[in-house]
């Protein structure tokens, strides 16, 4: 496959590096800053799974140059968004199919109105990664799970080939025929394992071992699924049981992103999450108490404003 990374942070790089490390063509399209610094560092991986080094990788910084793509990965941040627009109608026009990676479920809609139904795949990453100061990837989690599906009858063949392609690499894929769901459940699971070890500004060890801090990312996962059956997505009690023993059995160490960016002094996506859960509940006349407080908790230290 001829697949297009667009975002080449922790996440886009891992799995742009996997898939390349497969033998298929990986194009790193970045602006200016991370562009000079793939071409100066390359970009290694660190990994609990497997160390690779990628170290002449393709970065490109205009989307004209680029021939016959098949697919973008969308892997920028919710903030980021409006900004690879205009690059995203490039590459569509080009024949490519676009996957999102990023949280939240807002996105869907905007990338559908600008790009049409049939571009937009339905697509989610688990992947606990940062960058260090030369840009290389510091994979801290033993998951690297990636997950996609069409959301219009059109998007079957793409994903059967990517299908192929990510199970040559290392990495753990899945295609999913009810990808809406999936990706509505890893809504509920972020939302609040990022906002609590985001709000506490701790990793999720400490905060297991404080119980009524810890049965507050258990509300938020309720929160969410309340959220879900006004939207028309079948989540109920047992995805809510499973995303809170998933947390019960992450390692102690572990954070989300948000809190590793908190701890950087980066923006946040509290917007885009949290914010975003607001947004779609007052739509449907619906109250989300924990999701809220964490939101304004967490506000003050987003960066956005």
């Amino acid at each position: 496959m001829k697949i297009v990374v667009m975002g080449a942070g922790a996440l886009g790089a891992y799995f742009g590096a996997r898939w390349h490390d497969a033998g298929h063509e990986v194009i790193n399209l970045v602006r200016e800053g991370r562009a000079e610094q793939l071409r100066t560092h390359g970009l290694k991986i660190k990994s609990n799974v497997e160390d690779t080094e990628w170290k002449d990788p393709a970065v490109v910084e205009d989307p004209s140059s680029i021939e016959d793509p098949d697919l973008v990965v969308l892997a920028v941040k919710g903030y980021h968004l409006e900004g690879t627009i205009p690059w995203l109608k490039t590459l569509v026009k080009k024949g490519a199919k676009v996957l999102p990676l990023l949280n939240g479920v807002e996105h869907y809609e905007i990338l559908e109105k600008e790009l049409g139904e049939e571009a937009v795949l339905g697509g989610l990453a688990f992947i606990i990664a940062t960058l260090d100061d030369q840009g290389h990837v510091i994979h801290t989690s033993d998951f690297h799970d990636i997950v996609f599906g069409p959301l219009h009858p059109s998007q079957e063949a793409i994903c059967e080939e990517l299908s192929v392609a990510s199970n040559q690499a290392t990495l753990n894929s899945r295609m999913s025929s009810e990808i809406l769901e999936e990706i509505w459940k890893k809504y509920m699971f972020i939302t609040a394992f990022s906002g609590i070890t985001t709000a506490m500004n701790t990793p999720i060890g400490e905060i297991r071992s404080s119980p009524p801090t810890f049965r507050i990312a258990k509300r938020m996962l309720e929160d969410m699924q309340r959220l879900s059956v006004t939207r028309g997505v079948k989540i109920g009690q047992k995805e809510v049981d499973q995303a809170f023993k998933q947390l019960q059995n992450l390692d102690d160490h572990m954070t989300s992103s948000m809190h590793q960016d908190r701890r950087k002094g980066l923006p946040l996506e509290v917007e885009h999450l949290h914010g975003g859960a607001i947004r779609l509940a007052e739509e449907k006349s619906l109250t989300l108490p924990y999701i809220e407080t964490i939101y304004g908790i967490l506000k003050p230290h987003d960066g956005m404003e």
